[in-house]
């Protein structure tokens, strides 16, 4: 059921329709590729929740309504409005960050079926009916959006995979485990027999998913191929990691995908959030030599324990230093760290922010990981779940970041750590950035539409 859309002449590019959940931190990358793919030629469609058509709009592309998942987060998770059962999960995962990582990547493991694959039956009706209204050449599909990936098998449609956190959430090897991190940074070392209560609940989770995906397929499309392994489960033609290359990293199997990193999906120029963001940082580098962002996303903003041992932190041990804090719908709460070198908001132009800050404490996730890199941004990672625990074991490789444990995290220690960074930039930092300065998301783009241009026919 493959289409192909190019006229005789070829005169026009490719249609592709990007789809996202409706997850900021999903959305706003895949809306920077797909602003790169249109200027690159293509005819370009954002597919997400209502909530992100202005995205498709900055991005230059035409926007499409369309719902993939019940769970939302269109900014600030707690203030995002979502079912009852969705916001009682959300719950239920931010009190397990408090006791610690495998905790935390335990409650995700029980909560991955209604978070990923709530009603796959009902996705395939809607991607099967937004193909027949737009018959793009092919789409992009966000790797994590299982359901959308299951039907786009199923209905035998073209796509590529945009992998939006670290690589190993494309499975590896027949042991890599969907929801255990391949390494751990120094600073947090769970205990073996934890570790193997966490590998368990993965391991039946990758059954439970992979006989999920089999059902479907046999009730909607008896005479494709199998999906098999339901987290293995991507493109066989392009698979774009938003990610370095480093060379630790583990291999992928041979075959006919091809594996693309692109580094990061900053665009090359942020515009100005306007003159009231522009006053608050004359502001803070007036009263201070240094500034310094702490962001630790848009779920992990309500660890407001966190943020104020890191405020305070900073205000003890690092005197010339002023911090900008983005603290979701904790901001009330914190206003009264607010002064003349504190700034408390519930969001910020966090790329923005980057280019004028001299060092970021965020959490690891990985736009805010690929942002710092291309921005050559020093950071103090402090992991709380899913793949953070990956990508700070690979920026303490790389030597392009700090890293320490959040759970019972002490302004001492949050001051002397943020005081260190000040004083000596990473060592891997500026290599690290010129590697990636010619990837991103135009690079990714190009490479993106040549893997997947039409094969000519033969004569």
């Amino acid at each position: 059921m493959e289409s192909s859309r190019h006229d005789a002449e070829g005169s026009r590019g490719p249609r592709i329709v990007v789809t996202s959940p409706p997850f900021l931190s999903h959305a706003q990358p895949l809306s920077v590729l797909a602003g790169a793919l249109a200027r690159a030629g293509g005819e370009v469609h954002f597919a997400s929740a209502p909530a992100f058509a202005p995205l498709a709009e900055a991005a230059g592309v035409r926007f499409v309504p369309l719902t993939v998942t019940r769970n939302a987060n269109t900014g600030v998770a707690r203030t995002t409005r979502q079912g009852v059962r969705e916001a009682r999960r959300l719950e239920e995962f931010l009190v397990s960050t408090r006791k610690g990582a495998v905790a935390a990547l335990l409650t995700q493991s029980r909560h991955r079926g209604e978070d990923m694959l709530a009603d796959p039956g009902r996705v395939l009706g809607g991607i099967r009916a937004l193909h027949a209204r737009l018959a793009p050449d092919w789409y992009v599909v966000d790797q994590l959006s299982y359901p959308v990936t299951l039907a786009l098998h199923c209905l035998g449609l073209r796509y590529a995979t945009f992998c939006p956190g670290h690589p190993t959430y494309v499975p590896h090897a027949p042991d890599a485990l969907f929801g255990v991190p391949y390494a751990w940074p120094r600073a947090i070392r769970p205990a073996e027999e934890d570790l193997d209560v966490l590998r368990r609940a993965a391991r039946a989770n990758d059954v439970s998913f992979t006989e999920r995906f089999a059902a479907v397929a046999r009730a909607h499309a008896p005479l494709a191929r199998a999906p098999g392994r339901a987290f293995a489960l991507t493109s066989g033609h392009a698979v774009l990691f938003n990610y370095p290359r480093f060379p630790w990293l583990p291999g992928h199997p041979a075959s006919g995908t091809r594996f693309l990193y692109g580094g990061h999906c900053s665009p090359a120029e942020e515009p100005s959030p306007g003159a009231a963001w522009e006053g608050v940082v004359r502001r803070l580098r007036a009263a201070c030599g240094r500034l310094v962002l702490i962001a630790l996303g848009t779920f992990l903003s309500a660890r407001d324990d966190v943020l104020t041992a890191l405020v305070r932190g900073v205000l003890a041990q690092v005197p010339d230093c002023a911090v900008v804090v983005a603290a979701g719908d904790r901001a009330p709460a914190l206003s009264g760290l607010s002064g003349p070198r504190v700034h408390i908001a519930e969001v910020v132009p966090q790329r923005w922010l980057l280019r004028r800050v001299d060092a970021m404490v965020h959490h690891g996730g990985n736009n805010s990981f690929t942002e710092c890199l291309a921005s050559a941004t020093p950071a103090l990672i402090l992991p709380f779940s899913s793949d953070q625990f990956s990508i700070a074991h690979d920026a303490e490789r790389a030597g392009l970041a700090t890293c320490l444990d959040p759970s019972g995290l002490s302004h001492d220690a949050a001051g002397a750590a943020v005081r260190r960074l000040l004083a000596e930039v990473p060592e891997g930092l500026p290599r690290w950035t010129r590697a990636v300065r010619d990837l991103g998301p135009d690079w990714s783009a190009r490479a993106l539409l040549r893997t997947m241009a039409p094969v000519p026919a033969d004569d």
